[in-house]
């Protein structure tokens, strides 16, 4: 059956896998934290959340912004103390086909919302956790956390780091009582995945990705990653001697359209 959390905050909620989580998490006994950037599609998920019985606190807040992320994060736990943080806020880009490089700013903003974002959700509450000495933290990376890939180095970074972050965690924080499962997903329907020039394998529904992340996190799972075939493509491509990996990568032909995907 797994875990049961009552206390559950989510970033990213505004679409895409977050909102899936947060219409997944919501019940009658539930308090749901949901934090995004569009205030609108926030509205809407956190309306179907309370339509089935969830009590919802919605706030609209760039998870890049620290001081106001602690402040949000440290009064929502001293009246609802968390149970489960979902550290799911993201975006993505990628260069120009026909240029060597995405620039510094676009590499940038991807790092401080991914990683640096994630960061500034967990670390505020780990005191409070820890002192607790329960509750559990997800945070959501990427199958592009396992490999570099050509049409976004910026957002392969972000993932990457994301995922050493929350595997160095685990072990520090499994003494104290708090549980880290870090996620891994693959190609799922949402606002970046849309963005895709190319092909997505193993596409799944917005709701199905929900269900695999949700039911790994409420079983205590330490690693959350899907499809298995991609999962595997990659970790070969990265444990294989760089210049077949590089090779298979530059097979696939991918281009991210301008601008920007928010799951935030």
């Amino acid at each position: 059956m797994g875990q049961t959390f009552r206390s559950v905050v989510i970033t990213g909620a505004s679409s895409g896998l977050g909102a899936a989580l947060a219409m997944a998490y919501a019940r009658p006994e539930s308090v749901l934290g949901l934090l995004g950037r569009d205030r609108l599609r926030l509205g809407a998920t956190a309306d179907a959340c309370e339509a089935k019985g969830a009590s919802v606190r919605m706030a609209t807040i760039d998870v890049a912004d620290a001081p106001a992320m602690a402040a949000w994060l440290g009064g929502f736990d001293r009246e609802h103390p968390i149970d489960l943080l979902v550290a799911n806020a993201g975006t993505s880009a990628g260069p120009d086909p026909d240029d060597a490089s995405e620039g510094v700013e676009t590499a940038s903003r991807q790092i401080h919302v991914n990683l640096l974002g994630a960061i500034n959700t967990v670390e505020p509450l780990l005191p409070a956790l820890c002192a607790r000495g329960h509750g559990r933290v997800a945070v959501v990376a990427s199958i592009a956390a396992y490999r570099g890939l050509p049409y976004s180095p910026g957002y392969c970074a972000s993932k990457a780091g994301l995922r050493a972050y929350a595997e160095a965690l685990r072990p520090r924080l499994a003494p104290r009582g708090v549980g880290i499962t870090i996620v891994c997903p693959g190609f799922f329907d949402s606002p970046m995945t849309d963005r895709f020039n190319g092909p997505t394998p193993f596409l799944a529904s917005g709701e199905a990705a929900a269900r695999i992340v949700k039911r790994g996190i409420d079983r205590g799972r330490r690693r959350v990653a899907f499809p298995w075939l991609l999962v595997l493509g990659l970790q070969f491509c990265d444990i294989a001697p760089a210049f077949i990996g590089d090779a298979i990568l530059r097979r696939f032909r991918f281009q991210i359209r301008p601008g920007w995907a928010l799951d935030e």
